[in-house]
């Protein structure tokens, strides 16, 4: 027990605990988007402004969380972004209005800043070796958070009627679990250490022997202290020395490689897989509480294929998992786009009578047995007589009758897309973005970097119900496949491996990247 979790394991999962708070707030959002729509009343861009605020205001914590970590340190950042944590659930699960909840949800999102300061933390306590093992934990932490959301709305969406004061309001019960994980991380936070290359950086030798000895032996803490003193000097650092340093040609490189892969996570669509999971399973025709328990398998399969990542990522490296997993991202989401657009709608008399006993005041004899190409032309027939009121509120009823393709395709094809995503763009995007900076500028670069990440996850997220709305789902998914493939080139030419070296090492083999023509190496 003491080998697996040794002082340096220890203050990594303590620290990936905001993964898993993360991982919960992201996900959490699929369970209740229906229910709040109705509520409030949304329109689809209404409904985009509620699912994406907290990545909006993840952009401006991207702005200024790595600067404010570089200044007061990673722990105090963390505690701070814990903090907020709790105060959004609390405010989440009592909202008063949309804009309440809107507001409730980015105070949230600013706490996403932990993306990129959790990595970075465990980046540099972690010896070359297991780094990559590592800094996997906070993403497994992710991924088991998303998955917890997932079992938690599906619980409360099966039980929660139960509870007479949630019969009505069930997604207030959704949001505000989020409370107890929320502050079992902030109680953490206190616990771990700072870290000894942040230390270095405001020469605070004495403090950067105490905690490496403390996370290791005394004779591994000299040869690292050495090491971290050849890389940062013993200078004090200065915010402005770092942000001259942030735009030098050392690390312009390491930005265009850091860049592409953090748009390419996200405009691939992973965060409308997850954040709409529910509406996006309603399309295939499994109806409502159906859409809720495959939600679950995604969180599942989400996790496993976590682990399938912590086992080989400083086996086979960084490189092989991401152009394998890119290559699965592109088929798996040109699939689910084929099972959509090979399906057709209608109604027949038997799916007349179960809706129309249903709703107890529609008569869709009109639209009876006539055949629709897609979503879009289906819905609208159907809003034309029951009114968009009554298809957003019933959407799952209507598609669970209309629908007719292949369910099961685009349901495996999902699974194929989030596993692939799983073992490669998800985790290590984030190891690698961990690596490829120097100890200087590390925090603010990452943070710089998320700015674009951030951005593409919150116009992926906005977007997506407008588009559903106005161009069918087919063609969300064939977009996605379409940005997949565009990454997979990207990847193939530009990015080098980084298995096994040193943080110093790999910064110094990014510097001089940017003097050569790219390479595979």
């Amino acid at each position: 027990m003491n080998r697996i979790m040794n002082p340096v394991t220890r203050a990594a999962s303590t620290v990936s605990l905001g993964g898993f708070v993360f991982g919960f707030d992201a996900a959490v959002i699929g369970g209740i988007v229906g229910a709040v729509a109705t509520q409030f009343d949304l329109a689809p861009w209404e409904i985009g402004m509620l699912v994406s605020a907290p990545t909006l205001s993840a952009v401006a914590a991207s702005f200024t969380v790595g600067l404010i970590s570089d200044i007061i340190g990673r722990k105090k950042i963390l505690i701070l972004l814990a903090a907020l944590f709790v105060i959004s659930a609390v405010f989440s699960a009592f909202a008063w209005s949309f804009t309440a909840l809107v507001v409730a949800r980015a105070i949230g999102g600013y706490a996403f800043g932990c993306l990129t300061q959790a990595p970075v933390y465990i980046a540099e306590i972690s010896p070359a070796e297991k780094r990559g093992r590592l800094v996997a934990i906070n993403q497994l932490a992710i991924v088991i958070g998303l998955s917890a959301a997932f079992f938690s709305n599906f619980a409360i969406q099966t039980f929660g009627g139960s509870l007479p004061v949630f019969e009505d309001e069930r997604w207030r019960l959704m949001l505000g679990v989020e409370l107890v994980p929320a502050l079992i991380w902030l109680l953490g936070m206190f616990t771990v250490p700072e870290t000894p290359r942040w230390l270095a950086t405001q020469s605070r030798w004495d403090e950067v022997k105490s905690v490496l000895t403390g996370l290791g032996s005394s004779a591994e803490a000299d040869a690292t202290i050495a090491e971290i003193k050849a890389d940062v000097g013993q200078e004090k650092a200065q915010v402005s020395a770092n942000l001259a340093s942030l735009f030098g040609r050392s690390v312009w490189y390491a930005f265009i490689i850091g860049i592409i892969i953090g748009i390419v996570q996200q405009v691939t669509g992973i965060n409308t897989v997850l954040f709409y999971a529910a509406t996006i399973f309603e399309q295939t025709g499994v109806g409502t509480n159906a859409a809720f328990t495959q939600a679950v398998v995604v969180g599942i399969t989400f996790v496993v294929f976590t682990i399938v990542s912590m086992v080989l990522i400083d086996r086979i490296g960084r490189r092989p998992l991401m152009l394998a997993g890119l290559v699965g991202v592109t088929v798996s989401l040109a699939t689910v786009a084929f099972g959509f657009n090979d399906a057709t709608y209608s109604l027949d008399k038997a799916s007349i009578a179960k809706i129309e006993s249903t709703l107890d005041r529609a008569d869709l004899s009109t639209i009876q047995d006539i055949e629709y190409p897609s979503d879009i032309t289906f819905k609208s027939a159907v809003s034309e007589i029951v009114g968009s009121d009554t298809l957003r509120d019933n959407e799952g009823l209507f598609l669970a009758e209309g629908m007719k393709g292949n369910s099961t395709l685009i349901l495996i094809a999902i699974l194929g897309f989030v596993a692939s995503f799983a073992f490669s763009l998800g985790p290590v995007m984030w190891v690698y973005l961990a690596e490829i900076f120097p100890n200087r500028v590390r925090g603010v670069a990452i943070s710089f970097v998320t700015i674009f990440n951030s951005g593409a996850s919150w116009l992926v997220q906005f977007l997506f119900p407008i588009q559903l709305a106005s161009g069918g789902i087919a063609g969300v998914f064939m977009w996605y496949a379409g940005f997949g493939l565009i990454g997979l080139v990207l990847v193939a030419w530009l990015m080098p491996e980084t298995k096994g070296l040193t943080l110093e090492q790999v910064s110094e083999k990014m510097a001089s990247k940017f003097k050569k023509a790219p390479a595979k190496a």
